[in-house]
């Protein structure tokens, strides 16, 4: 069950830093909904993090948070705010899934 909940914490990092790309991108009140949508699921992806490293290693459990968190901002820049793609980008993004697939398989 904890890695369910941490999965869902490096979905919400992924969220906060959508949030923050699209902050960047509006204006007045529509800008500060996304400053809010940053700081909520800020609190949501710390929050479920310290619950998850109730019971799995921290080295590991981190190292997929962020993992989880920095694929899903590259697929979010990709396909959300049109960032540019190419054979290397996908090559490393892919030996980074990889990584974190092998530290869950080798964790206890």
């Amino acid at each position: 069950m904890n890695w369910i909940i941490l999965i869902i914490a490096g979905l919400f990092e992924v969220a906060f830093a959508t949030c923050l790309g699209k902050a960047r991108e509006s204006t007045g009140t529509e800008a500060y909904w996304w400053y809010t949508g940053f700081a909520v699921s800020l609190v949501a992806s710390m929050l479920l993090l310290m619950k998850a490293l109730q019971s799995l290693p921290i080295g590991t459990a981190y190292t997929v948070w962020t993992g989880i968190g920095a694929v899903g901002t590259v697929l979010v820049g990709i396909l959300i705010f049109k960032e540019p793609t190419n054979f290397w980008r996908i090559f490393f993004l892919m030996t980074l899934v990889g990584s974190i697939i092998g530290l869950k398989a080798i964790s206890h």
